[in-house]
């Protein structure tokens, strides 16, 4: 594509949609224009990859969240276009930068597990991999998030405001969805997910949720236009929001509506492709389709495939069972209880009552199985799918599906060990481990063009882009200090680049010649944000003792949402914000601290934050974390990880060595040996530092506005335990923080150690791991575009 085509492209989209010359418009209807320029160049090839995958097995990918941030960047990188467009605009007087910047998020997740969905859809179109990912197009995000008296507010994220050049409706391909008490259209939108480097352009297939018919005209015309725009409405309801609050019984209803609608809408699409190929569905297409159960949320898949399999297609029960047990593999991201999800039998009853018929014999036969292999009473109930009028869907995952596996080495050794250990006892052969990777395309290719610049300098190419252990050739140039000062130099130039875009959109000005010492990621008690927010309050303390305490000037930056309905979360999030502007409001200490909570933190936000950072926060209970990816883009984008030996952590420690991070805190096996015997009020009793500190969240030190939630919180670590040890970890944490401090003042030192951790994240890249599930789980072959 010249340059010539994309103009004429731009011009001739802005004429057709919106009747407007270049000079006239504004920025979104340029950036609409530009997608739909681009997607025109791409379409051809995108058809040609569908048809091509049809010829093999293929997988498929289903998950309730695909957190895919912002396409134009990383699709105009991945077909190599940036440079060309980039030019275009700027003999046009436009800004790329503003084009970009005015697109809004697809923010269709929570957070890592919705971004690793994203980051395999990414890399299996980069590998070859025939892969299709298969969700819900839900109207609003997870929330948009604002500070308002450092309390976090939330209002709805309508990434849709502007369209969304990027995909294409598909209504000749609506299935229908029948719940007991409704029927509802599921709408596919296709989104092209654009290879690197080759001519593959792999689907992301999300469903929108639509009613049968638009309104009821007869109650319309009888006037009552609430009741004729009802089952509008509540089929609208399953596709608008992600996660809906479940905190009664409505909210539950809603949100198991949501996994049957897209794991049924996704099977029926899956099996109708088959039967245009194949003819009669058999046995035998378990051996042409693989499905991935991106955690508990879609394992309804399983019993909705036996259905449609044994009452749709004539396939006797035994043999539907079979082909479930050959195409389904499970990933479990946690060992939270509250993530492994369970649902009343009654709500099965009232939504999809043959599924749960299904799902009893399945069950039934499931106990048969158990008793014959020697199993007995209580072992036996522990195992059961449907338990106590509960049905328990990681127990229905596992037993039905061929694989199960952890995403880092810690984790799954962990479910191995202790959270899952008779079920590996049962089936030893299902389990496997798939540390979890990042797309170097958009972090670090996109969000950090100058360090990819001096990569690809160093090494004479682009490869590492799609082969990231290249980077693993770098180490000769870890003691060039000319390298090491070009290197920082970056470094700081992305540090600026962040100062300046808080400072544009949130007022507040952060001294980019400080350290920024960064903790992002959702919001929850495990990850431990109050522990870091303890560390600072403690820090503070003692540099009112001794302002002139030798440490360098430190930027301590916090990202994350809390759940709306997580009030313990929120109430951290506050607590992070009075503890800002204690230290803004004293003259001495501000001299030294500053600490800022970012608003709205999301994809386009974390591509500014990640390059930028000089140290990485993952500091979760050791055993908690399954994987943590954010650890990952810190490690990529040259920042030390400041964290326990949790998740991916221990990995990263691992390829990078132990002496260019800064590890702290009890491991998993410290923990499992003080377990039942951890008195968290002891150390709050002896502790000067930590009683100083916890003391402020009930002495009106900082102001809660009067909730009560700080003595709540105070309570979570006296009365109720600590339960995710912040108390017996902060004397570590303290100490090792010192460290980070004594290092970072030797420039060259810190320099290496920098350096030498994006010379080692190689192993980290998600396109390693897609080829892992494709060999290891999948059993599927790379197909090029040619």
């Amino acid at each position: 594509m010249v340059r010539e085509e994309i103009k004429r492209g731009i011009e001739r989209y802005l004429k057709i949609k919106y009747a407007k010359r270049i000079e006239d418009a504004e920025d979104f209807e340029i950036f609409n224009a530009l997608s739909l320029t681009i997607m025109e160049e791409i379409i051809d090839k995108w058809n040609d990859t569908k048809e091509l995958y049809e010829n093999g097995k293929q997988a498929f990918y289903l998950s309730a969240e695909y957190l895919m941030g912002r396409a134009l960047g990383n699709n105009l990188i991945s077909t190599g276009l940036y440079e060309d467009v980039k030019a275009v605009l700027e003999e046009l007087n436009i800004d790329i930068n503003k084009i970009e910047e005015i697109e809004e998020d697809a923010g269709l997740g929570n957070g890592g597990l919705g971004r690793l969905a994203a980051c395999f859809m990414d890399s299996a179109a980069t590998m070859e991999v025939p892969l299709t990912g298969y969700g819900i197009r839900y109207s609003n995000g997870l929330f948009s998030q604002y500070i308002e008296n450092g309390v976090q507010k939330e209002t709805g994220d309508f990434w849709l405001k502007y369209g969304d050049p990027w995909s294409i409706r598909k209504d000749c391909e609506t299935v229908i969805i029948n719940y007991k008490d409704m029927k509802v259209k599921a709408v596919p939108y296709d989104t092209p997910i654009i290879g690197y480097g080759n001519k593959n352009i792999n689907t992301l297939r999300l469903w929108k949720c639509e009613p049968i018919e638009e309104f009821n005209f007869t109650l319309f015309n009888a006037q009552k236009y609430d009741e004729a725009l009802e089952d509008k409405n509540r089929a609208e309801d399953i596709s608008r929001v992600l996660y809906p609050n479940d905190s009664n019984k409505e909210g539950k209803m809603l949100r198991l509506r949501q996994q049957y609608f897209f794991s049924s809408a996704s099977l029926q699409d899956i099996i109708r492709s088959y039967k245009k190929k194949y003819g009669k569905v058999t046995e035998d297409i378990g051996d042409m389709i693989a499905v991935q159960l991106n955690d508990t949320h879609p394992t309804i898949a399983i019993p909705e495939l036996i259905r449609i399999l044994t009452q749709e297609e004539g396939v006797e029960f035994d043999a539907a069972l079979r082909v479930a047990n050959k195409v389904f593999a499970y990933t479990n991201h946690t060992i939270l209880a509250e993530a492994l999800e369970k649902w009343n039998e009654d709500l099965f009853k009232e939504l999809f009552p043959e599924v749960l018929d299904i799902i009893k014999e399945i069950d039934k036969r499931f106990l048969e199985e158990l008793k014959d292999k020697g199993y007995a009473g209580a072992e036996i109930q522990e195992f059961r799918i449907i338990n106590n009028n509960t049905v328990r869907m990681a127990n229905l995952a596992i037993h039905v599906g061929h694989t199960v596996n952890g995403v880092a080495q810690l984790h799954t050794d962990i479910l191995k060990k202790t959270e899952l250990n008779n079920w590996y006892k049962l089936y030893p052969e299902k389990f496997q481990n798939k540390t979890n990777g990042i797309t170097p395309r958009r972090w670090l290719r996109l969000c950090n063009k100058e360090l990819s610049k001096l990569i690809t300098e160093l090494l004479g190419n682009e490869d590492w882009v799609r082969e990231l252990s290249l980077l693993k050739n770098l180490e000769k140039y870890a003691d060039d200090e000319k390298v090491l000062t070009r290197f920082m130099d970056i470094k700081h130039a992305k540090k600026e680049q962040l100062a300046k875009y808080i400072k544009d959109t949130e007022g507040v000005e952060i001294d980019p010649d400080s350290m920024f010492d960064i903790q992002i990621k959702r919001m929850h008690e495990y990850k431990r944000q109050l522990l870091n927010a303890f560390y600072i309050l403690d820090l503070y303390y003692r540099i009112k003792e001794n302002p002139q305490m030798d440490i360098p000037k430190t930027t301590f930056i916090f990202g994350a949402k809390a759940f709306p309905g997580y009030r313990r979360a929120k109430t951290i999030v506050k607590f992070i914000n009075e503890i800002a502007r204690l230290v803004d409001e004293d003259e001495e200490v501000s001299k030294k601290i500053k600490v800022h909570f970012v608003e709205n933190y999301r994809v386009s936000y974390a591509e500014k934050l990640f390059p930028a950072a000089d140290l990485s926060k993952q500091i979760s209970t050791a055993g908690k974390e399954a994987s943590g990816t954010g650890n990952m883009k810190f490690m990529l984008n040259g920042a030390p990880t400041f964290g326990t030996l949790d998740g991916a952590n221990v990995e990263i420690v691992r390829e990078s060595g132990e002496e260019n991070n800064f590890i702290f805190g009890l491991k998993v096996e410290d923990i499992q040996e003080i377990q039942g015997k951890y008195k968290s009020k002891s150390y709050y009793e002896s502790d000067d530092s930590i009683r100083r500190v916890m003391d402020t969240l009930i002495d009106g030190t900082l102001n809660d506005g009067g909730t009560g939630d700080f003595d709540d919180l105070f309570d979570s670590l006296i009365k109720e335990g600590d339960q995710y040890f912040l108390l017996a970890d902060f004397e570590s944490f303290k100490k090792t923080e010192d460290e980070v401090f004594n290092a970072y003042k030797d420039k060259m030192a810190w320099a290496k150690k920098c350096f030498l951790n994006v010379c080692n994240a190689g192993t980290f890249s998600s396109d390693r791991t897609i080829l892992q599930y494709a060999d290891e789980i999948w059993d599927v072959k790379r197909t090029e575009n040619k």
